[in-house]
């Protein structure tokens, strides 16, 4: 018979996303077991036991790689072994190269919470043909709607190198000012610059680009991870970015209440106009066997219309058990969903 594991989540830090996350964290290990796993990870059911909730994962011979993908999981806390009335822990190595408050320090309103962008960028990086980059930091990812840049962090975390872009240029200057200085405070070797970008004489954006380590030895030696942020339309993308040179897209698009995003006639809310106009260049920046993950708020867009969007694109909707079980409610006129495609 298969081994039963717990997995303790971790307590959300917003207590709406917290209502929905065992079901979320559910859906993600199930993406994670599919994609990155060989289906080697069973049935995922919460249980109580002795009054606290875990996740039952029904697993057997998982190796040490194995182990750390399901260590991804966005509320990861700890792994039990179950035997009989026991629980043996299970060592997993953390995936993260630096400290937390890389993510927790920036606060603001209408951020993203950080488990969901965790989440989000774990069902992408292992829906793509090597799910293991994101384990041993070789994947590249883009964010082509940015915001103040938890995503990047969230993948500066993991050891990835990583691309933003946003138009709000109060956004770029406290990102890259937070970064810059989050780095000399904690000590990181790096090199930081901020240029202007030209294209044809005419300035079409700031660029802000970081090259850091976690280990002073692996910086001198040439080992660097590389952080890029432009202050620019997303629509410009094509322009700022090679093709065919990131592995992983997610983008949390405007979820018509609150955020709004430049689009071809002006500020948009809709998540549709958006991806008219942007997603073309988005999905032509993807290598070969890349995945895009979008998040949006399904009351102003059916996910069969983001679906046809990223088909038009050249790129092949991923569904099935996990991939569509990730839609939640946020708030009273949020119900945010998240949807996958690979590029052939």
């Amino acid at each position: 018979m298969p081994n039963e594991l717990l997995l303790l989540p971790a307590p959300a830090a917003n207590r709406v996303y917290a209502d929905a996350a065992a079901a979320m964290v559910r859906a993600e290990l199930t993406v994670l077991s599919r994609a990155a796993l060989g289906g080697r990870v069973g049935t995922v059911e919460p249980v109580t036991v002795a009054g606290v909730e875990y996740l039952a994962l029904q697993a057997d011979g998982l190796t040490e790689r194995d182990l750390a993908f399901l260590g991804l999981a966005s509320a990861f806390y700890a792994l039990f072994e179950r035997d009989g009335d026991l629980l043996r822990p299970v060592a997993v190595l953390s995936p993260d190269r630096f400290p937390s408050d890389l993510l927790t320090i920036l606060k603001y309103q209408g951020k993203t919470n950080e488990q969901f962008t965790r989440l989000v960028l774990n069902v992408t990086a292992a829906s793509t043909v090597r799910p293991e980059g994101i384990l041993d930091g070789t994947l590249r990812v883009l964010d082509p709607v940015c915001g103040r840049g938890t995503t990047l962090s969230q993948a500066a975390m993991y050891g990835l190198d990583a691309v933003g872009i946003d138009l709000d240029t109060k956004d770029f200057e406290l990102y890259s000012s937070f970064f810059t200085t989050w780095l000399k405070d904690h000590r990181f070797k790096h090199a930081a610059a901020t240029t202007p970008v030209r294209r044809e004489k005419a300035v079409i954006a700031k660029k802000y680009e970081v090259a850091f380590a976690a280990d002073k030895a692996a910086y001198l030696a040439g080992e660097k991870q590389n952080l890029t942020f432009y202050a620019a339309d997303t629509m410009l993308t094509s322009q700022l970015v090679r093709p065919g040179s990131v592995d992983v897209i997610v983008a949390d698009l405007p979820y018509g209440v609150q955020h709004g995003s430049r689009g071809p006639s002006g500020l948009v809310r809709s998540p549709l106009e958006l991806l008219d106009g942007a997603l073309p260049g988005w999905a032509s920046r993807l290598r070969s066997g890349g995945a895009m993950g979008l998040a949006w708020n399904v009351r102003v867009a059916p996910r069969a219309r983001v679906a046809e969007a990223l088909e038009s694109a050249g790129l092949t909707v991923l569904d099935g058990p996990g991939y569509d079980d990730l839609q939640h409610r946020v708030d009273r006129v949020i119900n945010r969903d998240v949807i996958v495609a690979r590029r052939a």
